[in-house]
């Protein structure tokens, strides 16, 4: 039988692009910002990135190994996992968390939820999630320049200056792949145009967050706060590379602009309202969970069908 007759869990079949392509798409897309994460912060952010690549693969490898499934470590989602997961550790964590949540995110996150296509929520943000509640002294300290520091946003919410320009270009403190405004919309540009996410995520997602910034921020219209903002801590790497999930975010266009404007809200209740200076994974997550909802909600009807 043809591999198009079979049926199977989403992502479908509908065009010959397939799932590794999409996600090797992915991973290209994200080496800017994993390129300009490990020159900022040395040899360390390269040995986090592999050892949390490596732990993702070789969990999926092992489970289906064990289990007597069909090997998938060739679509490329582990890899994929593991680097996002990488891209939102600190450097100055300790090596193993890598791995750490390497096992949570593919194991208890995709795995036993049935693999690629059923986890309810994006794998490498629950994972960062997780380590961050299990692990949050390790997970919010940050080394820039062989110095601890706070992030630009945790200068931010204690009413501090911070030096815009850096945030954009990425010298400053943050988690490997989040500093670079500049690296992230470049691998952004790159899905856009090889058609592998469209704006409504992201787009409604930072839309709505800068019109709540200019309302409840305090600062009003200042260009260089809602910069700031933007470029400050994990969110333009947040609507791009984990909002736009295709497994974990709404299939409608309707529903994606729900989504979006979800996320957006949430991220700056956290920031502004929370004793949390950042909101991104969270407001992820959250809107991931409710996903099934917004997509039965804006589902088109069929013609002809009951009400």
């Amino acid at each position: 039988m043809s591999e198009k007759m079979k049926v199977s869990s989403n992502p479908h079949i509908r065009a010959n692009t397939t799932t590794s392509s999409i996600m090797l798409m992915v991973v290209i897309a994200l080496l800017p910002a994993t390129g300009f994460g490990i020159y900022n912060f040395g040899p360390r952010a390269l040995a986090h990135v592999l050892i949390t690549v490596a732990a993702c693969v070789l969990t999926e490898l092992g489970f289906e190994f064990l289990v007597k499934k069909p090997i998938t470590i060739g679509d490329f989602s582990a890899v994929v996992t593991g680097l996002l997961l990488a891209l939102n550790l600190p450097v100055s964590a300790p090596l193993w968390i890598g791995a750490l949540g390497g096992l949570f995110a593919i194991l208890v996150v995709k795995m036993l939820f049935g693999g690629l296509g059923q986890n309810f929520m994006n794998p490498a943000l629950a994972a960062r999630c997780f380590l961050l509640i299990s692990f949050t002294g390790r997970m919010t300290t940050f080394v820039y320049d062989g110095v601890t520091t706070a992030t630009p946003l945790a200068l931010m919410k204690a009413g501090e200056n911070v030096d815009v320009l850096n945030m954009v270009i990425g010298n400053t403190a943050g988690t490997i792949g989040e500093t670079s405004m500049i690296a992230i919309l470049i691998g952004a540009c790159f899905l856009i145009l090889m058609g592998v996410i469209d704006l409504r995520v992201p787009g409604t997602y930072i839309a709505s967050f800068v019109v709540f910034i200019v309302l409840f921020g305090g600062h009003g219209l200042d260009k260089a706060y809602i910069t700031a903002q933007l470029a400050g801590g994990g969110l333009m790497l947040g609507a791009f590379f984990m909002a736009t999930d295709y497994v974990t975010s709404p299939s409608t266009a309707k529903g994606k602009l729900i989504f979006g404007i979800g996320a957006g809200v949430i991220t700056v209740l956290i920031r502004f309202f929370g004793g949390y200076p950042e909101g991104v994974s969270f407001a992820i997550l959250l809107m991931n969970i409710v996903n099934p909802y917004i997509d039965s909600l804006t589902a088109r009807k069929l013609f002809g069908g009951k009400k």
